[in-house]
């Protein structure tokens, strides 16, 4: 590994172990040379209506892509080399002795080197995101950029931890009285076999990359099968790996993409073939809990949860619904951290400028999210476009069983005028009516609960995510003892707290080397973004004993 690949893993596990603040690629656009924006857009626009050629291809009989603009509302028209799973499986075999026999160090030099030509490719991924997903811009360059890639090396560099965590080679001496017993001993990380990596359409590089760089650290090689509406921006990934790959003298198709379409998935294929050995994925409940129970895989898996927000007490209101309404329009909320449940006591809540009854909160809420989302400058920009028209659908149903506070208000981005928008709507209902909130409502929906008390409030969210599963939590409270409670109940639900988050501090956000995204420990997924179980479980320690 080179002097700088050495350093920059040292840096990643020194600020994992710490958990302070690092980030090895920076998130603002500005960082980067002046002329990569129009450079990364003419790039991307390059590639529209054409075939994808830059991953190393395999013989094949077809092309597929059905990737729309959620902004312009019309086909990307990028097409990628299709295959099927014998042949996606037997590619992988063929590649996967080179890499069983590298070294650690040198897969996390290889790994380091495919993040570093990444990162020069950070704007054009941006424009593939927006336009495949419905990100704004800046969302969409840092999540599918720098954030992606900061998650990536986090994965890369506590993988190497573990794999450099005991001897490999020894001469083991038992002293026996009169004579030594003496045998040699060799410790192997043996890869488990082939790893699938089952993209969503939100989030196609930022979910898919842990998954992908934790496997082929362990010595697995990879199959990215991604979501069809969303394929580009992991595709430009997958080619700079198979680059870096290549230029150290390895098989390309140790990493592979498996694109498909909706009519014609290859996913069960894949996941149900007995070569696949680890499974990652990200989406919904229904085929998350089909991937968790396939017999012989090891699953890593984030799916739907209902996330709480827990209002007690405040010390200044208008910060407070101010952060919870960017925090529900940040994406139109198709974030699976996003808050969706606002439990709110019949009393109300208190206040240091006095009480507000259960109706002015429900107004303050409604006041702040309406207010931003009529901002020109921020409103079309935070909410972004929605990727799915089943989302829109969805919210639409909700609204069917609750009081309606806020409707979506029509927004046209100034950019995009054909862009297929819709701001969250605010529901109001009893703690009684279970069926409007106890389920995942994922998009731009808001629901206030009212409770009978913070105790009950408090019950409930606990209640949800311990049953239903929930990512994150926030609270606000005043009264320490009450957070405390929260911290522990929550906590014991395995769902992590953010308190009284204000400003700049939003619970959306999980930042890499710091925030362990998913706990693993509820309905939301089975494993967490980042933590040593997370690449332990994708080799096997094995060791051989020799008598002289």
């Amino acid at each position: 590994m080179s002097i700088q690949s050495q350093e920059l893993i040292s840096m990643a596990i020194s600020a994992q172990k710490t958990r302070q603040f690092y980030a090895a690629y920076p998130e603002n656009p500005k960082a980067y040379p002046e002329e990569a924006n129009q450079q990364g857009l003419e790039a991307f626009q390059k590639t529209l209506n054409q075939d994808f050629t830059e991953l190393a291809e395999n013989a094949h009989s077809q092309r597929v892509g059905s990737e729309i603009s959620p902004y312009m509302q019309v086909g990307l028209g990028v097409r990628y080399a299709s295959y099927s799973a014998e042949d996606l499986i037997k590619y992988a075999q063929e590649a996967a002795p080179a890499w069983k026999k590298t070294t650690a160090d040198q897969r996390a030099a290889v790994l380091v080197d495919s993040l570093n030509r990444i990162s020069t490719r950070f704007f054009e991924i941006a424009y593939a995101t927006m336009h495949t997903t419905g990100q704004s811009f800046v969302m969409s360059f840092q999540a599918s950029g720098p954030h992606a890639n900061d998650r990536a090396l986090e994965v890369v560099s506590l993988a190497w931890e573990e794999l450099s965590r005991f001897a490999t080679e020894l001469d083991w001496i038992k002293p026996m009285g009169k004579f030594d017993l003496k045998i040699r001993k060799t410790f192997q990380a043996i890869p488990r076999g082939i790893g699938l990596v089952i993209g969503c359409s939100t989030f196609p590089t930022w979910n898919t990359v842990p998954g992908l760089y934790a496997n082929l650290m362990a010595g697995n090689p990879v199959i990215v099968k991604p979501h069809p509406k969303a394929i580009l921006p992991i595709a430009i990934v997958v080619a700079e790996i198979q680059k870096a790959l290549q230029a150290a003298g390895l098989p390309a198709n140790l990493v592979q993409l498996a694109p498909d379409t909706l009519e014609n998935p290859i996913t069960k294929q894949l996941a149900e073939h007995p070569a696949v050995k680890c499974i990652d994925y990200t989406g919904g409940s229904a085929f998350g809990d089909y991937i968790e129970e396939l017999k012989g895989k090891t699953t890593f898996t984030e799916k739907a949860g209902v996330n709480s927000v827990i209002l007690d007490s405040v010390k200044d209101a208008d910060p407070v619904f101010g952060n919870i309404a960017f925090s529900a329009c940040l994406y139109s909320g198709q974030m699976c951290t996003a808050p969706q449940n606002i439990f709110v006591p019949e009393n109300g809540i208190n206040t240091a400028n006095g009480p507000l009854t259960f109706e002015e909160v429900v107004e303050r809420i409604s006041g702040a999210v309406k207010g931003l989302v009529e901002n020109p400058k921020m409103g079309p920009f935070t909410l972004g476009a929605i990727q799915n028209e089943m989302t829109v659908n969805r919210v639409d149903a909700a609204k069917k069983g609750a009081r309606v506070a806020l409707d979506s208000i029509p927004v046209v981005h100034p950019e995009f005028p054909d862009a297929r928008m819709k701001s969250p709507v605010v529901m109001v209902t009893e703690a009684a009516n279970t069926t409007l909130w106890k389920q995942e409502c994922f998009g731009p929906a808001l629901v206030v609960v009212k409770t009978k008390s913070n105790a009950e409030s408090l019950e409930l969210a606990a209640k949800a995510a311990e049953e239903l599963g929930a990512i994150t939590c926030l609270c606000y409270s005043t009264d320490h003892s009450f957070a405390t409670e929260v911290a522990e109940q929550m906590n014991a639900a395995f769902t992590p707290v953010s308190f009284n988050f204000t400003g700049a501090a939003f619970v959306n956000q999980h930042a890499a080397f710091s925030d362990f995204h998913v706990t693993g420990g509820n309905p939301s997924g089975n494993a967490g973004f980042t933590n040593p179980e997370y690449v332990n479980k994708r080799f096997v320690w094995v060791g051989n004993r020799y008598a002289e």
